[in-house]
């Protein structure tokens, strides 16, 4: 296992920066720090064939696929692009992440 700590988490609004998704952007419902990936609302959506079970109904089920975090990147608030993570950290002493393009509060 890993012990490499991301700048982007699950719920951050994040935009695809290559792949057939390029410039793409949806919200971070799973992070898979073993591997190095994350599963984004949305994006890289693939197509299952699913054998009916007591609990699911079987066929064809179209659900997203993880995308490997070097190709995203977080999603500046003020201006809507992609954006670098970088870390200011308070007067009181919090440490808090901001957008290093804006310099506003993540």
């Amino acid at each position: 296992m890993s012990n490499i700590k991301y700048k982007i988490r699950k719920g951050d609004e994040v935009i695809v920066l290559t792949g057939k998704d390029k410039g793409k952007s949806g919200e971070i419902t799973k992070m898979i720090p073993a591997e190095g990936r994350a599963i984004v609302q949305g994006v890289n959506m693939v197509k299952r064939h699913t054998k009916q079970t007591q609990t699911s109904e079987g066929g064809i089920i179209t659900k997203e696929a993880p995308v490997h975090v070097s190709n995203l990147a977080l999603k500046d608030p003020k201006t809507g692009k992609a954006t670098k993570v970088g870390f200011k950290i308070e007067k009181d002493g919090t440490k808090t992440r901001i957008s290093r393009s804006s310099g506003e509060a993540i």
